[in-house]
């Protein structure tokens, strides 16, 4: 799960050729980062004196980093080094447990829940929010996430399934308004309500994130969601 940074302090010369031409000499800091950004720091500010993100190429020969990406080309030339090291890096968030494989932290990063030691890592729906409690089956945090309903299962979803919970819930709980047949929950890139009658009736509405809350006019079940209610169905006005 670790990641390398590599910073050099010196005096140098930092030279910038994209869209607009600058050059610095100073003592200053540069940070080449895990995903060959480099930024270069002087004493004044929080903003680079230079930088390039995401380089295509990043090398460090004889004194000279030269790194680019497409027409831009940052060159930090070191005249005289004070110091130049290799740190260890990982992803950081907000801890939420221990991790069952090796006993490393558990922590919440960019849509993720991740081991800071091995590569366990299990994604999480956008609206999903992790729990204090743990899994009684594997000891991975617990994901409370809106369905139709509210639903806690576990962040794995080997162990516990989200689709599997609101499949027992809402399969067939509602009657296609096309036809007389049932609306069945699938996996369609997104879980959906869908006809079983497919193909010869394709009626379909994505499950949207909320609790069901009433009766549509048309039949379909009303969702309170966060940017308020509706129906089922995305194109009714009636709800």
């Amino acid at each position: 799960m670790h990641d390398e940074v590599r910073v050099v302090a010196g005096d140098c010369t930092t030279t910038f050729d994209g869209r607009n031409e600058r050059e610095h000499r100073g003592d200053v800091v540069t940070v080449v980062k895990p995903d060959n950004t480099v930024l270069v720091h002087d004493a004044d500010g929080y903003q680079p004196v230079a930088w390039l993100t995401r380089a295509d190429s990043v090398q460090f020969v004889d004194g000279v980093l030269d790194a680019r990406e497409g027409d831009q080309h940052l060159r930090v030339e070191v005249h005289d080094e004070h110091g130049a090291a290799r740190h260890p890096v990982s992803r950081a968030g907000v801890p939420v447990g221990d991790c069952p494989t090796c006993e490393g932290r558990l922590v919440l990063a960019r849509g993720a829940v991740l081991c800071r030691t091995c590569d366990e890592e299990y994604s999480i729906p956008r609206d999903g929010a992790v729990l204090e409690e743990s899994c009684p089956v594997c000891a991975l945090p617990l994901l409370r996430v809106e369905r139709g309903a509210e639903f806690e299962v576990c962040v794995d979803r080997d162990c516990e399934s989200i689709d599997d919970r609101v499949t027992e819930r809402f399969d067939r709980e509602w009657d296609c308004p096309n036809c007389e047949g049932d609306l069945r929950i699938l996996r369609r890139g997104g879980l959906i309500a869908g006809c079983e009658r497919y193909p010869d009736c394709d009626t379909g509405f994505g499950v949207p994130t909320g609790v069901v809350d009433g009766t549509c006019d048309c039949g379909l079940p009303v969702f309170e969601t966060p940017s308020g209610r509706r129906c089922l169905d995305t194109g009714c006005e009636r709800p």
